[in-house]
């Protein structure tokens, strides 16, 4: 970066990450021919009148940058990219930055850049620095909407309250806000996310068991706990608690080496005092679900006839399956 620029300039590009706007860059003593030179040679032109003064490829912050710069200072970072800035791993924006603007500001889109306008004001924007980001809520609904499919939306959804990055109420909110039409497409999402499942498969799951003839209600994660001792015990996925069975679901993406190992260690906490534990695989549930069931039900029956261990456990949601959902609530 340039070091004979006036000490204000320069307090404005530290802060901003070597990013800044042409206006920024001549109220700070650069000439109009200056910019005009550098734009093509010595700067990289992120954005239409927003600068890199380098020509260094720029990191995602500051791009991220350009964009607030870009969208103006009362816009903020939204939909997918907003919640992958809050945290949410299956937000995908796939190379593209979002942005909301409110009126009197207008949707434009250029290179890498949409900016989405909308009447709706997030009184929760969180500010971080010279970022601007919507409310966790706000940016999950708005990245849901946007999602094509159905399991990419329930995956955002349940991850996002499963992370505890947001809440069923604030979706909710978010979520009523919306138009009708646009909020139905959501509705199924935010359902699965207020099942109480923590993953796509273990809702898929749960759905299946739901009004199964020869099983009762299925709990999602429940609290458990060893009766005598109240030592706690790993959450199991899902819970038939008249016998004590836990069905836990074993992703190949998030369970090898040493993770898998300590799957295998915390299915063994729970046998190790008498759960009678059925394991599972997210494919086994998607391509063979009856076999899945009929494995469930058989063990289920086995269960039934052993002694019930001194076992606690009560619900972490108050709904599970398709119990209380959300299209009732909405």
């Amino acid at each position: 970066m340039k070091q004979t620029w006036p000490e204000p300039l320069m307090t404005v590009l530290r802060r901003q990450d070597g990013v800044a706007r042409q206006g920024q860059l001549i109220a700070g003593g650069v000439s109009r021919s200056e910019v005009r030179w550098n734009g093509g040679r010595g700067w990289r032109e992120l954005l239409p009148n927003v600068f890199l003064v380098s020509r260094e490829t720029p990191t995602l912050r500051q791009r991220l940058i350009a964009l607030q710069l870009w969208a103006g200072p009362t816009s903020a970072l939204d939909g997918l990219t907003g919640a992958r800035w809050h945290g949410i791993r299956a937000a995908e924006p796939g190379g593209i930055l979002h942005s909301v603007v409110e009126p009197p500001r207008a949707a434009r889109r250029t290179s890498y850049a949409r900016l989405r306008r909308s009447i709706l004001h997030d009184e929760n924007v969180v500010e971080a620095g010279v970022l601007r980001v919507s409310s966790p809520a706000r940016a999950c609904i708005d990245a849901a909407f946007s999602t094509p499919t159905r399991q990419g939306r329930e995956a955002l959804l349940i991850e996002a309250v499963q992370r505890g990055i947001t809440t069923i109420d604030d979706l909710a909110e978010w979520m009523l806000r919306l138009r009708t039409r646009d909020a139905h497409r959501i509705i199924p999402a935010l359902d699965a996310a207020a099942s109480g499942a923590w993953s796509v498969p273990e809702r898929e799951l749960l759905h299946r068991l739901d009004g199964h003839p020869l099983l009762p209600p299925a709990w999602a994660n429940p609290i458990l706990g060893e009766a005598q001792s109240g030592l706690h015990l790993v959450s199991p996925d899902i819970w038939f608690d008249d016998v004590a069975m836990a069905v836990m679901v074993h992703s190949e993406a998030y369970h090898r080496g040493a993770l898998w190992d300590a799957t295998v260690s915390r299915d063994g906490d729970l046998t190790a005092v008498g759960i009678v534990v059925v394991g599972v695989t997210p494919h086994a549930i998607r391509h063979k679900p009856e076999t899945v069931l009929a494995r469930i039900v058989k063990t289920y029956a086995a269960a039934a006839r052993r002694p019930r261990p001194a076992v606690v456990a009560r619900r972490r949601f108050e709904a599970t399956g398709d119990e209380g959902g959300l299209e009732q609530r909405a």
